[in-house]
């Protein structure tokens, strides 16, 4: 009989580029893909195989645990740019749980992206009750809507926008040519985005289609009067048809992006003119989209998914607080609870809208949070009264949350439009 091996007997460690399908499968398990892999996947995937960055748990031979981080640039309020250690394909096999291999492989990225520099680390956590104990918190909520086209009120004459500009269908190569520059444009205006390498650009038009599910999309540009481009939507539709020849079909878009409101408004109405179409589904959105609003019954879409997305741990304080920009002056001190030795403290933050600084300090707390809660709050979407009603943080000082909210809350929500 062999015995059930002992946490310190299961090597944990970066794996070897020749170890890379191994890993992916166990990846596909923990995910419940009982697909099997295909040599083209395996291939189209090992372009973005770095050394170091890939890590596995090991019993016996086989992979049981792994682990994926890679450099990613995060947008924060105002529009800077912090390096950020993105988190990927973290698995654990279930028969080889609670023995704190997604401890181990944790504490050594987070100690390797403190070690180059990253200001944060981010994910999108599959469940809720994990990463809060290694300092996550979420920083980014998403919303899907579902628009009953015939109740929403719109011109079912629609044939362009009203304000000069037009819109055109456009095939997967001019979508790589336009897409990279209108994706920096918007996500230098939005807290939470996050870049999109030439790789993914590649994936979401057809070039690496090892996605069995994958299948051409539509594509749309928005140009505006002076022939910018401005706004691009990518949606499929299903064929469906009621028993008297009636259509039924929905429209799901992958993504869409405008970067200004005219764009986004000609975007949505000529998705919801297209012939046949009766529901569109709007894919990951901002809560407060404006996507209802531009409907003449707002009621005409309503939430079908509202969850948390993209959580954040703040890996250095000081840099993190004097990345971002903030609508009002004041000083706060803030006592930040450390949970691995790498991040933690007390800090003196004095901001302006003219721009912030961050220093340690010795000077008696005001507000005292967790590494989670201070991801949270950082990009703007949270808020430190609620969270001080609910008892996650505590005020050293009367009136601390009230000013903390004053400096660190956003008039738009953070937004994250990727998935990784």
């Amino acid at each position: 009989m062999t015995p059930i091996p002992r946490a310190d007997d299961i090597d944990v460690r970066p794996i070897a580029e020749s170890e890379f399908a191994d890993w992916l499968r166990a990846v596909n398990t923990g995910f419940l893909r009982a697909a099997p892999l295909t040599d083209e996947e395996v291939e189209g995937r090992r372009e973005r195989f770095v050394e170091g960055r890939y890590l596995g748990a090991f019993d016996r031979g086989r992979c049981v645990a792994t682990f994926r981080s890679f450099d990613q640039e995060l947008t924060a309020v105002g529009g800077a740019s912090v390096p950020a250690d993105a988190i990927s394909g973290v698995t654990v096999t279930a028969t080889h749980r609670r023995r704190g291999l997604l401890s181990r492989m944790m504490a050594r990225d987070l100690a390797a992206a403190k070690e180059r520099g990253d200001v944060a680390a981010t994910l999108i956590a599959a469940e809720y009750p994990i990463y809060g104990r290694y300092g996550f918190g979420p920083a980014t909520w998403t919303a899907e809507w579902t628009v009953d086209v015939p109740r929403a009120g719109l011109d079912a004459r629609w044939a362009g926008p009203a304000d000069g500009g037009r819109v055109d269908l456009v095939e997967g190569e001019d979508v790589r040519k336009l897409g990279p520059e209108l994706h920096e444009r918007l996500r230098r205006g939005v807290p939470g985005a996050i870049d999109r390498d030439d790789m993914w650009w590649r994936m979401n038009t057809g070039i690496l289609p090892w996605d069995p599910s994958w299948k051409p999309p539509f594509y749309a540009v928005y140009r505006s009067a002076s022939g910018e481009v401005e706004g691009m939507a990518v949606y499929e539709v299903d064929d469906n048809w009621g028993d008297a020849k009636q259509p039924l079909n929905t429209a799901t878009v992958r993504w869409l992006i405008g970067v200004t409101p005219a764009a986004e408004r000609a975007l949505w109405e000529y998705v919801c003119s297209v012939d046949w179409v009766v529901k569109v589904k709007s894919g990951r959105r901002a809560p407060d989209d404006l996507l209802p609003h531009f409907l003449p019954d707002p009621r005409a879409a309503r939430i079908t998914s509202l969850a948390d997305w993209l959580w954040v741990r703040v890996l250095d304080v000081q840099r993190a607080l004097e990345a971002r920009t903030y609508g009002g002056t004041g000083a706060l001190v803030l006592e930040v609870a450390g949970v691995d030795g790498l991040t933690g403290g007390r800090y003196r933050l004095e901001a302006s809208p003219e721009g912030a600084s961050c220093t340690p300090t010795t000077e008696s707390a005001e507000l005292a949070l967790g590494l989670g809660e201070l991801g949270a709050l950082w990009l703007g979407d949270e808020s430190a009264v609620r969270l001080a009603a609910l008892g996650r943080v505590g005020e050293e000082r009367a009136g601390a949350a009230r000013k903390a909210d004053a400096l660190l809350r956003t008039s738009r929500r953070p937004w994250c439009p990727d998935m990784f």
